[in-house]
């Protein structure tokens, strides 16, 4: 019988010949990878590598892990409380109350502020993103940068905002100091407790969640286009707004989206270093939670995502004016 021209040669070697009376081991579809026939796990390995259930395990994980909620936070809405029990009767009550008790009025300060923070993050963090990337500087620098910028993430939030409070403070550092200097008679008042120490914190909590982005987006451009664009006569200016600007958008994008989503629901630099004295939705929400209003609290976190998502609607309008959003998306894919 012809099959195996190979014998076991002692010890642990053999030489195993197979002919084509020898059972096939592999199957050999057309335009398919060869799989084991007995392999359960080679035939999962190839399975998920060519990315057949990768792609819907990942929708339904993220299906039911994000928009689902979501979903039943708005359904949620369509209900109220009466004292201190929820009736689970579908009514529009909750919305009516919702903008009849001035939060219609919270809620365009909370707009303000998260889209004045946006802006001002935007100004002073693609300037120092640009720098970091394409300024020259080596790469220990860099590297201290980013350490830098990554370790706000490690620390809590209410830690490192309640420390400014005892520097803004009417007996804080700088009031002390400029006392102490003859430079003021009294001490400001308005560091603290208003929009402009809100402001100040937020910008200060977020500023990594802008400046990353960017950097990443700007360190992966070609410095041969930015080197043809200056051999051509084109000026800084020039380069910046027609090479840099254009193919660093969508990490302007992701800054944006990462730093404008948590300015809309920001809650400690409010508490924190605006006392009371600027409210949020997010102080709104904590209110509403507190007195176990469940329905109010879904309406105003309804609220914050509509906004959100109208704001990223806009955001991705204006993005048009540098191109096609698809061509502009094509580098993240690289």
């Amino acid at each position: 019988m012809e099959g195996l021209d190979g014998r076991l040669k002692g010890g642990h070697d053999e030489t195993v010949k197979w002919d084509r009376m020898t059972p096939p081991l592999v199957d050999i579809l057309p335009g398919k990878l060869s799989v084991p026939r007995n392999g359960l796990l080679d035939r999962l390995r190839v399975r998920l590598s060519g990315g057949g259930l990768v792609i819907p395990i990942f929708l339904l994980a993220w299906f039911s892990l994000v928009i689902l909620p979501i979903i039943i936070l708005f359904a949620f809405s369509f209900f109220e409380t009466k004292t201190f029990v929820t009736i689970y009767k579908p009514t529009l009550n909750t919305w009516y109350a919702l903008f009849e008790s001035g939060r219609f009025e919270v809620t365009l300060r909370t707009l303000r502020i998260a889209l004045t923070v946006t802006l001002i993050e935007l100004l002073i963090g693609f300037p120092f993103a640009l720098w970091l990337a394409k300024g020259g500087t080596s790469k220990t620098t860099k590297a201290i940068v980013l350490a830098l910028l990554t370790i706000p993430f490690f620390l809590d939030m209410s830690s490192r905002t309640i420390i400014w409070r005892a520097i803004f403070g009417q007996n804080g550092l700088i009031n002390s100091v400029l006392l102490e200097l003859g430079a003021i008679d009294a001490p400001l008042e308005w560091m603290l407790y208003t929009e402009w120490s809100v402001h100040f914190g937020m910008i200060i909590t977020y500023f990594p969640t802008m400046v990353l982005p960017i950097y990443l987006a700007i360190s992966v451009i070609d410095d041969s286009f930015i080197e043809a664009s200056d051999d051509l006569g084109a000026s800084a200016a020039q380069t910046l707004f027609r090479i840099i600007l254009p193919l660093s958008l969508p990490g302007v994008m992701a800054g944006i989206v990462f730093t404008l989503g948590p300015a809309l629901a920001a809650w400690v630099e409010p508490s924190m270093l605006g006392g009371g004295f600027v409210n949020l939705l997010s102080n709104s929400v904590e209110s509403a939670y507190t007195a176990l209003k469940y329905p109010v609290v879904a309406a105003l976190s309804t609220l914050i995502i509509v906004l959100l998502a109208l704001l990223l609607a806009v955001l991705a309008l204006l993005a048009r004016r540098f191109g096609d959003l698809a061509a502009i998306l094509r580098p993240l894919k690289t």
